[in-house]
């Protein structure tokens, strides 16, 4: 055999060999991943992630997936050492990175235009603040200790949904027992503030509170609206507001030492470029919402809400429940899509 022709073998080998490495590694082998979905295997989050595994797969640094229904048993999990990264709602992950977990504040990337909600332009404050973070340049917000960030992306809106749709307004709230999750601590300061009663939930628990009328408002994105039945808690009376409280999004987090170097910029790239994928899932959603379920704001009502939030998401931060920074770049952000509104004559939310 030829000197070239049997380097040419050894180069393939070699090759075959390096990527049979992958490919044999067992299940225990790999990292483990607890992602969360409400649907399981069946929603769009998991299969957001099943598709991020196989691209990362190609880069040479597998990992399997772990459904989970229960965000809790997966945030348990992987504080547990169980797996390696976790997927789960900006308000769990909020814990491991304050920065990331800061764009599910109140209200922080709602564009109001000409007395209207400005979806489309909502959605680019998302899309640059998220942008921005998953940069090399926002590489070192990424990671706080040994847990870094590998991605985040929109759920859809959280709007309010309510059991009796005459009540749209702010100062109508005194008195409402209204859902709030256990991660959301400045929510349920600023419901205490406006006079209602705040009704600890989790994701397990919130639709069969709504639904069986021990809370009289929830806050969800409308991804939710199926799955948890809200159309029966609703019934006739009911309404979906459009005026989003938030915008929650969804978070890989991982283990820095248990990945190979690269893999956290990497991962947030490959996650920023399905952005455009999850909110034509997020605008499925709403579709799937019935026509006579939505309930407008008038315009003479809406600073209310805008004010209210604004308020909730000052309180969260002299608390030091949200991250300063992550406040400034949402409000700049913000001022980019619209820089008549009033909040734009001082430079920062913040100091």
């Amino acid at each position: 055999m030829k000197t070239s022709a049997i380097r040419a073998f050894g180069a393939l080998c070699m090759t075959l060999a390096t990527w049979g490495s992958v490919q044999a590694q067992t299940p225990s082998d790999r990292p483990q991943f607890c992602v969360w979905d409400i649907l399981g295997k069946s929603g769009d989050v998991y299969n957001l992630v099943l598709d991020h595994s196989l691209h990362m797969a190609r880069l040479g640094m597998p990992f399997d997936l772990r459904p989970y229904t229960d965000e809790r048993v997966a945030m348990e999990d992987y504080r547990a050492g169980q797996c390696a990264g976790l997927v789960v709602t900006g308000f769990r992950a909020r814990v491991f990175n304050a920065v990331s977990g800061s764009i599910d504040s109140m209200g922080s990337a709602l564009v109001v235009k000409a007395g209207k909600v400005d979806m489309a332009a909502s959605q680019e404050v998302l899309r640059r603040v998220i942008t921005a973070l998953s940069s090399p340049q926002g590489a070192r917000l990424m990671r706080e200790g040994q847990h870094e960030i590998g991605g985040m992306l929109p759920v859809g809106a959280a709007y309010p949904m309510v059991k009796d749709r005459t009540a749209t307004r702010i100062d109508q709230l005194a008195g409402k027992r209204i859902g709030v999750f256990d991660q959301d601590r400045p929510q349920a300061l600023l419901i205490q503030r406006l006079g209602a009663q705040p009704v600890s939930v989790d994701i397990a628990s919130v639709g069969t509170k709504f639904n069986n009328g021990l809370v009289d408002m929830i806050h969800l994105p409308a991804i939710t609206y199926k799955p948890f039945e809200l159309g029966k808690g609703m019934g006739t009376q009911g309404a979906v507001i459009r005026v989003p409280a938030m915008f929650p999004t969804v978070q890989l987090v991982f283990r820095a030492d248990q990945l190979p170097a690269g893999f956290g910029e990497a991962s947030r790239a490959h996650w920023l470029a399905q952005f455009d994928r999850q909110v034509q899932n997020i605008q499925r959603a709403e579709a799937g919402i019935p026509g006579r379920a939505w309930v407008e704001v008038s315009p003479e009502v809406l600073p209310a809400y805008v004010d209210a939030l604004r308020q909730g998401r000052l309180m969260g931060a002299q608390e030091g429940l949200y991250a300063k920074r992550t406040l400034n770049l949402l409000k700049k952000a913000r001022c980019s899509a619209n820089a008549e509104n009033a909040e734009c004559a001082t430079p920062s939310e913040v100091d």
